[in-house]
């Protein structure tokens, strides 16, 4: 068992906590969503009410290793004093001489945020050294970036590694056992909702929940990739050509198993891919060679609500279809909706899902929404999380 904040002594420490404060930005560096900072204040909270000095470290974007001043931490700076009253300061470098200054110089109570990490090279490359410079400026180290638990980068997986006294945040605490709650001892009817494009993005998701839940409700573009290897005429849909025989494996391996995977039953389609394309329904059996599948049709819709409205424990994590293009959101609304209004226990994970939740105003009406994307795919595939593994037990 990994030990938990409450389990550190902080006072008179300093903390390197690692979070995910990778917020949307617009083309003038504002902050157009900043639920990643706010879910992170309880943490923050808890270590300066403790006594600690944080050293507080992210990423933001896709640098590529050079500096960048698009993807500058200072916004999540400027966000973080709108919310505390604690001294907050600003290093404009990770390891060079003004974070290393500024954070001999903390005191008890106070915040460091220091720049993006990945204007290193060397954190996506899980570089020793590097993860030796971050360790020169703390005592303690604490884990809360949920969203890149499944990745093998310095400040994730070698940093722990050298600060020993180490924990969890709380809200990765809270993403993993409400997660793994969900699926290792969920109330019934289980049923897990499954989007996006490929299908390799989910194969290892959809074989760990067959074994757990009780229906998986497949959309969006790895629908298709199903319903080819069922030998249907799915036109100029897309689907992931390498993984054919593999979808047939899964649909076999349902039914042994007498579980529900159940496949979309009519579409909406169009014969070209643009935000202006019209949407026309066509039934499963009846799709036209020269249309491709762009969201799940009104039957099909009716048919997962069914599923959702009688389950007790619902996972969903992907869109049921191309749902930036108006004419084909339909689907991944109505199903948001319909997530909406089951009373149970409803866990929902992935940016587009989570953007359909937040672009109809439902947040409260969900139980629980993962801050991790590629993360949250890892935990329900029961795959390997290097950063939760380089954590110490208790």
């Amino acid at each position: 068992m990994k030990r938990s904040l409450t389990d550190l002594e902080l006072k008179g420490k300093s903390v390197f906590l690692r979070a995910d404060l990778n917020v949307p930005l617009d083309e003038y560096g504002n902050i157009t969503d900043d639920t990643k900072i706010y879910e992170e204040l309880p943490t923050i909270k808890y270590i300066l009410k403790n006594g600690g000095r944080i050293i507080l470290a992210s990423h933001l974007g896709r640098p590529n290793g050079e500096f960048n001043q698009k993807y500058s931490m200072f916004p999540v700076a400027q966000q973080l004093i709108r919310y505390l009253f604690n001294k907050i300061y600003f290093a404009v470098d990770v390891v060079g001489p003004d974070a290393t200054e500024k954070a001999k110089k903390l005191k008890d109570g106070e915040i460091l945020v220091i720049e993006n990490l990945r204007f290193h090279k060397e954190e996506e490359l899980n570089d020793l050294y590097f993860a030796r410079k971050l360790a020169n400026m703390a005592d303690v180290y604490v884990n809360d970036a949920f969203g890149t638990i499944h990745r093998k980068h310095a400040s994730i997986y070698r940093l722990p590694k050298l600060l020993t006294n180490n924990a969890m945040g709380f809200l990765m605490e809270k993403e993993i056992k409400t997660i793994e709650n969900a699926t290792e001892n969920p109330e019934r009817p289980f049923t897990a909702i499954l989007g996006g494009v490929k299908v390799s993005d989910k194969i290892g998701v959809v074989k760990n929940l067959l074994k757990k839940a009780d229906n998986v409700l497949i959309g969006g573009a790895m629908a298709f990739t199903f319903l080819k290897s069922k030998g249907i005429n799915i036109g100029k849909s897309i689907i992931d050509e390498e993984n054919i025989e593999i979808a047939k494996n899964i649909l076999d391996e349902a039914v042994k198993l007498n579980k529900n995977v159940i496949l979309p039953i009519d579409i909406a389609a169009s014969e070209i891919y643009s935000p202006k394309a019209k949407a026309k329904y066509y039934n499963i059996n009846k799709i036209p060679s020269e249309v491709m599948g762009l969201d799940i049709g009104p039957k099909t819709i009716k048919l997962y609500k069914k599923y959702i409205q009688d389950s007790k424990t619902i996972i969903w994590n992907g869109p049921m279809g191309v749902f930036e293009f108006s004419n084909f959101s339909n689907g991944t609304s109505e199903i948001a909706k319909a997530v909406s209004k089951n009373k149970g226990l409803t866990i929902v994970g992935g940016g587009d899902s989570i953007a359909a939740i937040k672009s109809l105003q439902l947040e409260d009406t969900i139980s629980h929404l993962s801050t991790g994307g590629g993360a949250t795919l890892a935990l329900l595939e029961g795959g390997d999380l290097p950063g939760l593994e380089a954590l110490s037990d208790i």
